[in-house]
């Protein structure tokens, strides 16, 4: 989870408008070299790390195919740098490539755009290439954008140089600036006063363990709820809508839910699988790591859970609050408040003094209709040196159980001490054995593997019982983390299926901060559409990673348009493909369970740009009716394609059905 990825993607962008020349710029006179180094560096945008002067991302010599250059820009792939020149430069020059610290993993594609149109592209570069050479008139250009792409087989190692990279200046000398600002506009309709059941249309438990379901209805309270048809040993609370209870007979059961209120009356049917396969559709829910880091507490996780309740989020399906790292007991540390012995007598592991009663904690998460998560790692140690479960896999699955817990993160990080260069099936053990663990106790715990996507774990996740796991090192918020994330997961996608999910990291949207202090998050209003729509095809495990106390308007909007969860909750359990892509344009789109299709139409460049949706790509054929997901809105009948224009780093997301017919 922690472990820091050792690249990312790269994707740096000068951005130039170009005047007419006039005034000084037209005379002639020797021109000032000045270093792009030298610049406000800091305003570079990137995937991993942060952009150094005249070093590499890792903070050495800036070195490429052997060879050491004294001036340049060190970053990481997916990077992106705005460099304003108001028609003062003539030329920009470089020496492009991959640092040799990367190894042989690297690969990266760098671009210029110069006020907006392209005028240069290396092609890809691999680790160990010779530097290429860039040499651009930039006379009268405004706007220079500086970007490095990542290779196609994703950020990792994309530790990119801009070497001996320098201006030659005739009039105004140019500044960095920031990426243009965007308005946080908001799309998702509120939901109306008549009741509207949400959430997943189907359900799994094994048999005999305990059922903890809440409808998902939204709607002007009071609201009274019923469901029709229950197994025996099921009840339903009229008041909360929450279902509870242990059935033990395995069959698939048609349960119809109700929501009524003084308006009108909802119903829906649900489908309630007992049998060997729980997480039938991706989870969704919280978890405490992108927000509070090791600052999490007992206080900050009921307030998480509260703040679930009382945002409305619960009515749209979202119901697990995770515990990340930093609750057990902290090896060799004397603080107090996270320091002792880390288990009793019996072997059984202790909270440290932030979770005097986690039991407690579990029951009230409980208590509001929620489920509840819990982290831990299979080595001596967790990413953050606190308590880890070697050899103490069986009591600590019994623990979890004990306590209530639902679902369990299981990081590799301090497994790393034991096994330094694990073959493919010393990856597997760790993960095989806690599983066996888990299947002796009586509760079902959603298992989410979280080893970074090492020996391709989307081959093997499901081979070991794993309910989700992580196919990538950890996302941050920036559009070079997210996008190169996302972009990249069309691998995994034969591996998804109900009960079995690719897993590309936390949603990184809302007030983030990884520990104490907070800050809203660096995409872009656009970059959360792209993030959350991608993530919804995906059919990624949705777990929320900012303050849930300090929800605005916007990030709301994003969590809780019921249209777009549906595509991540579709009961078919199809993970999106890339069905055609154009340079930096891209189509995703996956199939639904009633014979529907969703799409993406994405733009991953630096301008906006028109993207065309192809029914030959998307194997439709005859009229579509074409659904905008996000402002819930039909947008008319199409024949053959349906084009619409991007803004940067931007989507639209869309629900194509055969023509209604009278």
């Amino acid at each position: 989870m922690k472990a820091s990825s050792p690249a990312a993607r790269v994707c740096l962008i000068l951005l130039v408008s170009v005047p007419c020349l006039t005034g000084p710029l037209a005379q002639a006179g020797a021109a000032e070299k000045v270093w792009l180094a030298d610049l406000d560096i800091g305003r570079t945008m990137q995937g991993w790390g942060q952009a150094q002067k005249n070093r590499s991302v890792d903070g050495n010599p800036l070195r490429i195919a052997g060879q050491t250059y004294e001036k340049g820009l060190g970053t990481h792939a997916d990077s992106l740098l705005y460099v304003k020149l108001d028609g003062g430069s003539t030329r920009f020059t470089a020496m492009v490539g991959v640092d040799d610290e990367a190894g042989r993993l690297g690969s990266v594609e760098f671009r210029v755009l110069a006020d907006g149109e392209r005028i240069y592209e290396s092609g890809l570069i691999k680790s160990g290439q010779a530097a290429q050479p860039v040499d651009l008139d930039v006379t009268g250009v405004e706007m220079l954008i500086l970007i490095v792409g990542a290779g196609p087989d994703g950020m990792n190692y994309d530790h990119a140089d801009w070497a001996n990279a320098a201006f030659d200046v005739v009039g105004t000398r140019p500044v960095t600036v920031d990426a243009p600002r965007e308005e946080a506009v908001i799309l998702t309709p509120k939901p109306g006063p008549k009741p509207r059941i949400n959430g997943a249309r189907i359900f799994g438990v094994r048999p005999g363990s305990p059922v903890l379901y809440t409808i998902a209805a939204t709607g002007q309270r009071p609201m009274g709820f019923n469901a029709e048809n229950l197994p025996e040993g099921l009840s339903i609370n009229h008041e909360t809508g929450r279902i509870t209870g242990k059935v033990v007979r395995r069959g698939e059961y048609k349960i119809t839910l109700i929501a009524r209120n003084d308006l009108a009356e909802a119903r829906r049917e649900l489908r309630l699988v007992v049998g060997d396969t729980i997480a039938l559709t991706p989870p969704l829910g919280w978890n405490s790591w992108n927000c509070w880091g090791c600052a999490v507490d007992e206080h900050k996780i009921r307030r998480a859970a509260e703040a679930m309740v009382e945002s409305g989020l619960i009515n749209h399906g979202w119901q697990y609050i995770n515990i990340d790292d930093c609750w057990m007991i902290k090896l060799d540390s004397d603080d107090p408040e996270v320091g002792g012995p880390t288990r009793d007598e019996c072997g059984r592991i202790n909270t440290n003094k932030r979770f005097p009663d986690i039991k407690a904690l579990t029951d009230d998460i409980h208590k509001l209709g929620l489920k509840a998560g819990v982290y831990i790692s299979p080595g001596p140690w967790t990413c953050q040196g606190y308590e880890g479960s070697w050899k103490y896999e069986l009591h600590d699955a019994q623990s979890f159980a004990d306590w209530g817990f639902d679902y369990l993160k299981y990081d590799w990080c301090g497994y790393g001490s034991i096994v330094r260069r694990p073959t493919l099936e010393q990856m597997k053990e760790p993960y095989a054995f806690m599983r066996m663990c888990l299947d002796r106790v009586d509760r079902d715990i959603v298992y989410s593997l979280c080893q970074y996507g090492m020996g391709d774990v989307w081959e093997w996740g499901a081979e070991v019982g794993g309910n989700c796991w992580r196919t990538t090192g950890d996302i941050t918020d920036t559009w070079g983390s997210m996008a190169g994330i996302g972009f990249a997961q069309d691998k995994c996608a034969p591996y998804a299926s109900p009960g079995h999910w690719n897993d590309p990291d936390m949603l990184v949207v809302g007030k983030v901060g990884w520990g104490p202090s907070l800050h809203d998050s660096k995409l872009t209003p656009n970059e959360q559409y792209t993030h959350m729509s991608l993530w919804c095809l995906l059919c990624s495990p949705l777990l929320i990673g900012c303050d849930l106390t300090q929800l605005d308007a916007f990030t709301l909007n994003l969590l809780t348009n019921d249209e777009v969860l549906e595509v991540n909750q579709d009961p078919l359990g199809r993970q999106a493909r890339r069905v055609a892509g154009d340079g930096y344009l891209e189509v995703w789109a996956k199939k639904m369970e009633d014979g529907s299709t969703a799409a993406g139409l994405f733009n991953r460049d630096e301008t906006p740009k028109t993207v065309t949706a192809k029914w030959s790509d998307l194997g439709l054929t005859g009229p579509q009716r074409v659904r905008d997901l996000w402002r819930q809105k039909d947008l008319g009948t199409f024949s053959d394609e349906f084009a619409v224009e991007i803004p940067r780093h931007g989507c639209a997301l869309i629900r194509l059905f055969a023509p209604r017919t009278k």
